[in-house]
Order: C-alpha cells, then structure tokens, then sequence
C-alpha cells in the first residue's frame, strides 16, 4: 500500500510495539498511547491522553482483547481515560476500529455511526495462528514449572477445537503419552483419528490420578472440587481457556497444586510473529476499504 495512513495504537501487550515499529518502517505515521515501550522515531508521537490519539489518528489499533472485564481498556499501563466507555465517547465515523474480542457495546455504536470496524479474533486467520503461539506458550509454561520431561509424561488436554488440536499436535511430537477428552463424540472421532487415545470428558475423573499434566482449553470449569481432589499432588495444569479458565484455582491452592492461568500467550512467546501477521491482515483490509 502506496498512501501513508495515520494510525492509532493503545494499550495492549508487546504486540502493540512490533505493530508500531512494522508501520513505521512501512513508512505510516503513528501516535501511540498506554502501550509497553516508549517508540523514538520521526513519525511516531507518544500521545499524551487517549483523547489526542483519537484525533491525530484515522486508523485505531486497539489491543486483543480490547478489554478483559468490559470496562477498562486491556494494557500494562494503568490509565484513567483507558476504558470502554471513553473509547465509545471518542470514536467517530472518520475513524476505522481494529481490536480483538471487541466489546458488544462497541459493536453496536460502530455499526449505528457506521464506523468500519475489524475484529481479529472474527479472522480465522489471525485466530489460527494465535494458537500456534498459545500452543508453544503451553509448551513452554509446562517445561518451566515441571521437574520432569515430557517426553514420556501421561498427558490430558481437555477439549478438542482450534487451540486442543494445535496442541495435541505439538505434544505429541515431543513423544508424550497424549488422551485427549472431550463433550463432542465428533471432536473424540477426529482425535482418535489422528492416532490420540480418547475419553469422553463424562469418563474423564476414572482417569485423572494417571496423570504428569492436564492441559485445559475449555472456557468454564471443568476441574472443579470433585476433579482436583482425584489428581495426583505432583500434576501440573496448565490452563489456555480466556478467562477466569476452567479451574477452581481457590480449591487447587488449598491443595498445593500446581495451577497456572496463562492468558494472553501471543502476546508473551511470539509478539514479532504475531504482529506481523496482524500487521498483514490490516493493510489488507485497508486496501479494500481505500481505493
């Protein structure tokens, strides 16, 4: 894309750094606000409110997910003009709206102003290849909080949709004893089909002393009370479900088990990867929307 845009980016992770420096060798103009690292470079302006982002700026980069409890903005800074409601206040129809998981409110003013909005997480592109970085960030988590290997180990994940079977795959290269479980008899089928032993999760507690991990990708509790106290103590669990997971963490520190909610994995393992493939899909949108 030829035309120099005039972009906004806020608040989020190490994502929304990679994006503003990729622009700006792109040759694009950038004012930036909340975001991790401050940016030195000719066209890039560190905005002093959100308010002057919004107006140097007709493209606006939110973070993903734009909010994490649907008040205030997702970033490592903490900012009092950060929220949804201000967001809302200050988007106009001059301006075009990326962000992830974007809100239900914002959707609506958006489409009643007519503002143009990209939501990344409705991508099945850029959803894809998150879980390839959440996947690795699994990987990852699990070997720096465990004393053994998992080559070997007895491995469960619970749930078989994008990010399980990224998942799947990626432990059982590592030569992992894998089972996976599941509420959909199809989800048991595609997996055993790819050569994964397989429970049904109403199965799953019969099993759950046998084993080293428990990877959990499933939104809403899964290891409640009843599940925790069949594990062994030594397991560790790892949990890539959004947010609050899918375990009774309370109850698992009570116990002294190894518990970890790991959210926003992208984010932490693979920010480069993952804004550049961001990056792409934005300009490609932006090359529909400017002719």
């Amino acid at each position: 894309m030829n035309k120099v845009l005039n972009i906004g980016i806020f608040g989020g992770d190490s994502r929304q750094v990679y994006m503003a420096k990729e622009l700006l060798d792109l040759g694009h103009n950038i004012a930036s606000y909340g975001i991790s690292e401050k940016i030195k470079h000719k066209n890039h302006v560190n905005a002093q409110t959100l308010n002057e982002l919004f107006e140097l700026s007709r493209l606006i980069i939110g973070p993903i997910p734009m909010s994490r409890d649907n008040a205030s903005i997702f970033s490592s800074k903490i900012l009092s003009d950060m929220s949804i409601a201000h967001v809302a206040y200050l988007l106009s129809n001059k301006h075009i709206l990326f962000s992830g998981n974007i809100p239900l409110p914002i959707i609506e003013l958006c489409k009643k102003k007519k503002i143009p909005y990209f939501d990344f997480m409705e991508n099945e592109k850029i959803t894809i290849f998150n879980t390839i970085a959440t996947a690795e960030g699994a990987l990852m988590e699990a070997i720096r909080n465990s004393n053994i290997n998992l080559h070997g180990s007895n491995c469960l994940v619970i749930g078989y949709g994008r990010c399980g079977k990224i998942l799947a795959s990626k432990l059982k290269a590592l030569d992992t004893r894998i089972t996976i479980t599941a509420r959909s008899q199809e989800a048991l089928s595609y997996a055993n089909a790819y050569g994964n032993n397989t429970i049904p999760i109403s199965d799953m507690k019969d099993k759950l002393s046998s084993y080293d991990y428990i990877f959990n990708t499933v939104p809403s509790l899964i290891l409640d009370k009843k599940c925790l106290d069949l594990v062994k103590k030594e397991v560790l669990i790892i949990d890539i479900a959004s947010a609050p997971g899918g375990v009774d963490y309370d109850y698992a520190n009570k116990l002294g088990i190894n518990a970890k909610l790991c959210l926003g994995l992208p984010g932490k393992v693979a920010p480069k990867s993952s804004a550049n493939q961001l990056v792409s899909e934005i300009l490609k949108y932006m090359k529909e929307v400017i002719k």
